[in-house]
């Protein structure tokens, strides 16, 4: 097991990542915001659902999603319809818009990834897209506790 020393320094590590998933945002295009991103990649990935089931994807409130889902709606990004199961309720979903948006996000993050890790040799790209994925499946179910 590593040593306390290591899990400080990899915390550290972790919020200079952060940084530089922020640095990252600034190739999205000028009316996509990093959270438009999200909620489009999250209903991508999951498929249809409730903005109830989408604030819990997101970890976020309510008013917080539905302001998101309005934006990203407003643009064209996504659709409400209604749900077959209750009428009353709305149903949320990714429109080819929003497809064709997070193609272009896609090929923007990939180009900025391949220009700043331009003298990295193969195989370090490589092993650290292992050791990231490792590092994801570590914390399915097993949620760190406050």
């Amino acid at each position: 097991m590593a040593e306390q020393e290591q899990y400080e320094e990899l915390a550290r590590q972790l919020s200079a990542v952060a940084a530089v998933r922020r640095d990252l945002a600034r190739v999205l295009p000028a009316d996509c915001s990093p959270a438009a991103a999200f909620v489009l990649t999250v209903l991508r990935q999951y498929g249809e659902m409730r903005m109830g089931k989408l604030a819990e994807l997101l970890l976020i409130d309510m008013s917080v999603t539905s302001r998101h889902v309005a934006y990203a709606e407003a643009r064209g990004w996504l659709e409400r319809h209604p749900d077959p199961a209750d009428r009353r309720s709305r149903l949320l979903r990714i429109s080819p818009g929003g497809e064709a948006l997070l193609r272009q996000v896609s090929g923007r993050y990939t180009q900025a990834l391949a220009t700043c890790l331009r003298d990295w040799p193969a195989e370090d790209v490589g092993r650290l897209i292992e050791l990231l994925g490792r590092f994801r499946d570590s914390f399915d179910g097993c949620r760190p506790r406050t």
